[in-house]
């Protein structure tokens, strides 16, 4: 079984989360949002499975988050200052982001 958030809380300018397996990862709202999963953001594939990646702009209200809503038990879905919304954020997606940030200085 994947570990599961027994809290999640952004912090300043990150997102706090902690897990049952005792294990804290903190990941900054900047590298989340440009990490964002929905097709808006990461691309979709067409028919033929070529992956087209739209060009993603930016403000300066891009990287806050005004409310945070957990999805069927299993993802994280953000709601950006800018009103962005889409991305779902599921438990094994966030461990791989944590796995790939930088250790905390």
């Amino acid at each position: 079984m994947s570990p599961q958030p027994l809290n999640i809380q952004v912090v300043g300018s990150e997102l706090a989360v902690a897990w049952n397996d005792g294990r804290e990862d903190y990941f900054p709202l900047e590298a989340l949002r440009r990490a964002c999963p929905c097709a808006s953001c990461a691309g979709e594939p067409d028919v033929t499975g070529q992956l087209y990646r739209p060009i993603v702009s930016y403000n300066d209200k891009s990287f806050g988050i005004t409310k945070l809503q957990i999805v069927g038990g299993y993802a994280l879905q953000p709601v950006w200052n800018d009103g962005h919304s889409s991305g779902l954020y599921s438990w094994q997606y966030l461990g791989k982001l944590a796995s790939d940030l930088p250790p905390p200085s």
